[in-house]
């Protein structure tokens, strides 16, 4: 079997767990397989490389900071071949630009377009071990990019993926998926296995065990993936393609993400061609907008509210201002003080109700929903930051998630 697997900033946060790491890896190329594997920068090293760019000018220009921060990967992966080479066994490492990893040229949250995999599966057939830096690329004009925060999930399914391996692990500091998060949710339950459509949806709401992109392409390629700890041997959870039994478990996880901030903007014209210019700016820059919520007004105007990711809080609100005076609006005003918290399921898709549940159970604790948005299978609510946890425990009450619950057959 050809495998893929990523180790986590924590779980190269030292030489000795980087030994350990190595003799996981050691464990399963003795049992015959291939291995790749692509690692993050050791714990805490990222923020440091930033911290001191930040120390010379509070806005690093965005190519010389992902020059910078690329370094924290290129550490890792080289510490840990020779590491697997003092373990006598043979390895090699690569950083994007070696293998080539190509991007786009957007700095600090590139998108990978293409990957050559000839080099690696050069090396494979020597019969080494090859070490992957994660989180980063190259342009076609060779300037070093970064893939945004949990970049290296995305590093390792790409690869899995260009180079059709049999199965893609991501270790990391959690067992597995679970219902809801553990530090909040003493009683949350470790799921065995998930759609990839539900992994994506609660890891576009909140879910940190995976980064979106990583899962998006797992489900476009069907690479079999699984999330597992480096600390401790367990199962893990497989995410796979939906099945039956999927469909039959209502809700799989509640999910909450405090990286949220509304911008709202009102009275602009109620007429086609204006909801463009108000997000066209947006994307140009790179800011994912999620929530979308639009009122007209019997004065053939509009009133318009979304979110962004807080990170992209103050730039996006000088964007509007901007696009704001161009089409004449009478106010623009910015909240970063919300919070989103979700409810997906498989079994959503076919059963009634859930919504109804939500909105009582918030209501029963006294917590003002602000802005719903739906899919098939996932339900989001933004509510006031302070509220967050007690949302989350709430809910995974309300659907008994500490327990396998599946939907009753009707007769």
């Amino acid at each position: 079997m050809l495998i893929v697997q990523k180790y986590g900033g924590t779980s190269v946060a030292n030489l000795e767990r980087m030994r350990a790491v190595a003799e996981r890896i050691i464990k399963y190329k003795k049992e015959g397989h291939d291995i790749v594997v692509v690692v993050s920068a050791m714990a805490g090293e990222t923020d440091r490389l930033i911290h001191l760019a930040k120390q010379i000018i509070s806005n690093p220009p965005p190519r010389e900071l992902d020059l910078l921060i690329s370094t924290g990967e290129q550490i890792s992966s080289a510490l840990l071949s020779i590491m697997l080479y003092s373990l006598g066994y043979p390895s090699i490492s690569f950083l994007g630009f070696q293998i080539p990893i190509y991007t786009t040229d957007l700095f600090n949250k590139a998108r990978i377009k293409e990957i050559k995999g000839e080099k690696i599966k050069n090396e494979l057939y020597q019969g080494k071990i090859v070490v992957v830096a994660g989180f980063q690329g190259v342009t076609e004009k060779g300037d070093i990019t970064t893939l945004g925060r949990g970049g290296s999930d995305t590093t390792a399914v790409a690869l899995a993926a260009a180079l059709k391996a049999d199965l893609c692990e991501i270790y990391t500091d959690v067992e597995g998926v679970y219902t809801a998060d553990p530090r909040i949710v003493r009683n949350a339950r470790k799921l065995k296995k998930i759609s990839y459509e539900e992994m994506l949806e609660m890891a576009s709401s909140g879910a940190k065990v995976l980064e979106m992109r990583s899962v998006e392409l797992a489900m476009i390629y069907k690479v079999p993936l699984i999330v597992k700890s480096s600390f401790i041997n367990s199962e893990g959870t497989l995410i796979t393609e939906e099945d039956e039994e999927m469909e039959k478990v209502l809700v799989s996880g509640i999910t909450y993400s405090r990286n949220e901030a509304r911008i709202s903007i009102y009275g602009v014209p109620d007429r086609p061609g204006v909801a463009a210019q108000i997000f066209g700016p947006i994307g140009e820059n790179g800011i994912i907008v999620d929530m979308i919520i639009q009122t007209a007004r019997p004065d053939g105007k509009a009133d318009l509210s979304f979110t962004v990711p807080r990170t992209d809080y103050k730039q996006t609100l000088e964007i509007i201002k901007e696009v704001g005076k161009t089409l004449g609006a009478e106010k623009v005003e910015g909240d970063d003080k919300i919070a989103k918290v979700s409810i997906v399921g498989a079994g959503m898709r076919t059963h009634s109700g859930v919504a109804t549940k939500m909105f009582s159970t918030l209501a029963k604790h006294n917590i003002n929903i602000m802005m719903i948005s739906t899919s098939e299978i996932k339900l989001s609510c933004v509510i006031d930051e302070k509220y967050t946890e007690l949302a989350v425990r709430a809910l995974h009450e309300a659907f008994q998630l500490e327990n396998e619950v599946y939907i009753k057959e009707e007769n």
